[in-house]
């Protein structure tokens, strides 16, 4: 599933001519494009859908939705970890602490 999760805008800058931002997601730092919302600030909420921030969002309703994804374990589920993420989607045991690849899992 793929989520339109909000987020906190920690920092702007402009890459290539795009306006790009560091994003806050309860914890979880994710690159955003800004270009659909041009003059969200730092500081500001904003919901995000694969990648692009589309639609500014208060404080107060971005907070009360992050900790409903959290409660839901909707976050994790987003923003997990892919290696854990598709050894149980494949059925497989979860790796043991400490490895951080399949390939390391063989050693």
């Amino acid at each position: 599933m793929c989520l339109a999760v909000p987020g906190r805008v920690l920092d702007i800058e402009e890459r290539d001519g795009t306006r790009m931002a560091n994003v806050d997601f309860g914890g979880v730092v994710k690159e955003v494009c800004l270009e659909y919302l041009p003059d969200l600030q730092v500081g500001e909420y904003a919901i995000v859908h694969v990648g692009f921030a589309l639609q500014r969002l208060d404080e107060e309703s971005a907070k009360q939705t992050l900790e409903l994804f959290a409660t839901l374990g909707m976050l994790q589920e987003e923003f997990g970890d892919p290696w854990e993420l598709a050894a149980q989607a494949g059925g497989s045991p979860l790796p043991a602490a400490g490895i951080d690849t399949p390939q390391e899992a063989q050693k």
